[in-house]
């Protein structure tokens, strides 16, 4: 079986890699691999075609391909909250929580999770159109193919390609710690609106058709996701070790670190205030029409195992 998620040098994603790299769905009889697909809505053409088994990704990218959540499901979260960071040139000297420094300024962002930072900023004042705010691709960042988006952040942002960046963790960390970043916005961390917390999530999703072909094997991911929370949290240090095998030598040196700060944020849950709050921002950026129930949404069956 395939799990793809589209960054892997991040933390957004650690939850799911670290399940196979730990050995917990192979506990769980699954035989599974990591693949590296990027941008998000390829991960979930992909999910769709039947080339890949789960999508570990953001969850309202499902919509990429699966419109009105037709054939997909949510099967737990990897983590809660939307979690990508909003970093700007340090040359601009805004500070944190200072949203009128886009005004003007081109940002950097991948595909649908562009979508998050387009509606936090008019949830924050911020018309883009109106305050010449440009958000698309990050130059060197080649969509379509195996990239990892954060680290391709972080490099435009040092040699001024870009003006800043909508991204994960870990590129927010490098530029930050490089001394060309500021961080501006981190969500998850009550930087911004409210409301955007719940905007998306990372979760781990499969179709309809794998659920019902497979139900134990929909099951053994939820409690692979499940054990890895729990690993974590008893050990952060384990993350060195997976960060070592997959990562660079001085991103696998930070791994622990960024999933230290994202422990709260590890509860598999997908609840339903989350869900109508996401379905909510996916009509507001015009990425779903109807109102959709919670348990077509979510793979509901499974929720028992979320907890452990």
């Amino acid at each position: 079986m395939k799990l793809a998620i589209p960054d892997l040098i991040s933390p957004s994603y650690f939850p799911a890699a670290a399940a196979v790299e730990l050995g917990f769905f192979k506990e769980e009889g699954l035989d599974v691999s990591l693949e590296l697909v990027f941008p998000v809505d390829n991960c979930y053409r992909q999910l769709r075609d039947g080339k890949i088994d789960f999508v570990g990704g953001s969850a309202h990218s499902a919509l990429a391909a699966f419109p009105e959540w037709q054939g997909v499901k949510l099967l737990c979260a990897q983590g809660q909250g939307m979690y990508w960071f909003l970093v700007m040139h340090r040359d601009f000297g805004a500070k944190r929580g200072d949203l009128d420094v886009v005004k003007g300024r081109t940002i950097g962002a991948a595909p649908w999770v562009d979508m998050g930072l387009r509606r936090l900023l008019i949830a924050g004042g911020i018309e883009p159109e109106r305050d010449k705010v440009t958000i698309g691709p990050v130059p060197g960042a080649f969509v379509g193919g195996s990239v990892n988006f954060g680290l391709a952040a972080a490099k435009a942002l040092e040699e001024r390609k870009i003006d800043g960046f909508w991204a994960n963790g870990m590129g927010a960390e490098v530029a930050v710690r490089g001394g060309w970043g500021t961080l501006i916005i981190d969500v998850r961390r009550g930087d911004g609106p409210k409301r955007g917390f719940d905007f998306t999530m990372a979760s781990v999703a499969t179709t309809d058709a794998l659920i019902a072909r497979a139900p134990e094997a929909a099951a053994g991911a939820v409690r692979a996701i499940v054990k890895t929370h729990k690993a974590l949290k008893a050990d952060v240090n384990r993350a060195t070790a997976i960060g070592r095998k997959l990562f660079p030598p001085a991103e696998a040196e930070l791994i622990a670190e960024l999933i230290r700060r994202d422990l709260p944020f590890y509860d598999a849950t997908i609840s339903a205030p989350f869900v109508a709050a996401m379905n909510d921002f996916a009509r507001d950026v015009g990425a779903l029409k109807g109102n959709i129930a919670y348990d077509q949404v979510v793979a509901t069956q499974f929720s028992p195992l979320w907890k452990g």
